[in-house]
This record gives structure tokens, sequence and C-alpha cells, in this order.
């Protein structure tokens, strides 16, 4: 529905000018944060993409503590660390492992994934940082740098949740999404190692 797509987009940028006119009450966004969902929810978009706009839309701050985000922050660590992730890794991860499954892996849309966990990962985490600094946005602090942020990028290659939650919305065959998901897991492993190596190598 285009119509309730277009509510919750107005209710973003009513968000972003509450944003710009520093409004530091974190009610307002919340209340608007569930309209946005509720209006998302019934265009046909997954209702998800309304967490994405909502932290963007909550003041930041340029990470002061004291900032509604980093106050929100700290108050959902502990219930998304160690409730809902964990309930639905357990929830999604069940992965009948039939006969025949690793040349399955060669298939198109799981090669795809590898390349995008081993190579689009590091790559765009690497290049967006050198872009948003190159552009005067950020600065890198102290003992900090494109070496280093290259191996935190290959480090994010390790895919999990948010792979497999994509997966399910991308596919719809049983099967597909079971070889999906071990090709998830395949390539998150290799990413770790070669993070890993690659962090030690260069932190010696």
């Amino acid at each position: 529905s285009w119509l309730y797509l277009a509510a919750a987009l107005g209710i973003f940028g009513l968000l972003c000018v509450m944003n710009r006119m520093k409004v530091y009450v974190l009610l307002p966004y919340l209340i608007g944060g569930l309209g946005m969902w509720y209006c998302m929810l019934h265009s046909g978009v997954h209702a998800s993409i309304t967490g994405v706009l909502l932290a963007f839309a909550i003041p930041f701050a340029n990470g002061d503590e004291h900032s509604i985000s980093y106050k929100l922050q700290k108050f959902l660590h502990v219930p998304v660390a160690f409730i809902i992730l964990p309930v639905f890794a357990l929830a999604n991860t069940a992965i009948p492992i039939a006969t025949g499954w690793q040349d399955a892996l060669m298939e198109v849309q799981n090669l795809g994934i590898a390349v995008g966990l081993l190579i689009g990962k590091p790559l765009g985490i690497t290049l967006f940082s050198i872009l948003v600094l190159k552009a005067g946005f950020a600065v890198l602090p102290e003992g900090l740098d494109i070496k280093k942020i290259f191996g935190a990028g290959l480090l994010g290659g390790i895919g999990f949740t948010m792979s497999i939650f994509i997966c399910m919305l991308a596919f719809d065959d049983a099967h597909t999404i079971n070889i999906s998901k071990i090709a998830i897991l395949v390539s998150s492993f290799i990413a770790g190692l070669a993070g890993y190596f690659y962090l030690s190598r260069i932190l010696k």
C-alpha cells in the first residue's frame, strides 16, 4: 500500500526534523517509531526496516554518553544480547543436512552469499570508512588505521542472525533456505579464520 508507505516515510521525516531541532526527549521518538512500524507493516514492506529508520532518526549527539541514543542502546543491550538474539538463533538455525549438500554450495545463490560475506563485507566496510574519512565526516582515533579497519571488515563477514533473517525473506523453498544457512555458516567460519590470522599478523 503506497498510502501506508507514504505515511511511514512521513513519520520518519517528522522524526528527522525533531532530531534537527534538537528534541532530546525519547518518548516522542518511541511513539513515532510505533506509528511508523504500524504503517510499514501494512505497506507490504517488511516492518523490520522501521528499526533501521528509527535508529537514524534518534539523536546520537556524536556518541555523547548522555544522548538518548546511547542511553537506549545501553538499556536494550542486555535483553537483546541475552534474550532476543539467542531465542532467534535457536528458533531459526535448525538445519537438516542431507547428502549432496557440498555440491549444493556451488549453486549461484550460495556463491553469492560467500562473495557477499567474504569479499563484500570487508570491502564495503573499508571503502565506506575511507570515503567518510576523505569527506571529513570522521577522524580515526589514535592507534586505529585502515589496515585494522580492513581486519574488522573481515570479521564483519561473520554473518548469523541478520544473514539468516535475510535468507528467510529472500527464499521460499525450504531446501534452498537450508542450503543457504549452511553457506552462511561455512562462509562465516572462513571469515572468522581470515580475520583472526590477518589481525594476528598486523598486530604483532
